[in-house]
């Protein structure tokens, strides 16, 4: 699997498929055929597959260590970018559909409604994430510093959960809202548990070391 994913042929593979729910709602959109409200279907539309690429994001890292996908690493940033693209989308139908790309009211609805103003925060966050996806991004801060911004991710994967569930409670509808939790939650959960496993490794390390460097020299 490592040898396929690092062909040089599957990126570009990969690239196209991220593209095809835009492709499906540009095409829907040209042909009428999003239903009787489109401009919803594409506001929903986006926005959801915002949370599933965020999913895929966060899927990445515990795939390629159970499954020893190490290649699997090289197509995070741009999972990213496609959650970033996605996002900008939805932004976009909410300010041109819902708002008509009037500033003064967007602003005003964004401050009244909490469930637009979290969206809108999780979109703020998402943003130096993806100005900062390249290597020259990372050269200039130092890994480290990389590493702690791009943990962001969790912050904007509740964010934008939380976001969802409050747009599902106007019509009481939770069921995909428990789906993308769950998946979340999972997730998260495992990130948990490999941080513990992997304390606990060098903490026995250390020990072991330590056993190692205190055993008194044998003399004669």
């Amino acid at each position: 699997m490592n040898k396929l994913l690092m062909h040089p042929a599957t990126k570009p593979v990969i690239f196209l498929l991220c593209l095809l729910p835009f492709a499906r709602l540009a095409y829907g959109a040209f042909t009428d055929g999003l239903g009787a409200n489109p401009a919803e279907f594409l506001i929903r539309a986006t926005g959801d597959w915002t949370l599933r690429f965020i999913c895929i994001v966060l899927a990445v890292t515990p795939l390629r260590v159970m499954s020893k996908w190490n290649a699997l690493a090289r197509y995070r940033r741009m999972l990213g970018l496609f959650a970033y693209f996605y996002v900008v989308l939805h932004l976009l139908c909410y300010s041109w559909f819902d708002m008509g790309f009037e500033w003064g009211d967007i602003v005003k609805d964004i401050a009244k409604r909490p469930f637009i103003l979290v969206g809108f925060t999780a979109f703020v966050l998402l943003t130096p994430l993806a100005a900062t996806s390249f290597n020259r991004a990372i050269k200039a801060m130092g890994a480290k510093r990389w590493q702690m911004l791009h943990k962001l991710v969790y912050v904007i994967a509740g964010l934008g959960l939380l976001h969802f569930f409050w747009m599902r409670a106007g019509k009481n509808n939770f069921a995909e809202v428990f789906v993308y939790a769950a998946i979340i939650a999972v997730l998260l959960a495992w990130r948990v548990w490999d941080f513990a496993r992997k304390r606990k490794a060098r903490a026995a390390a250390g020990a072991a070391t330590a056993r190692g460097g205190s055993k008194p020299l044998r003399t004669g």
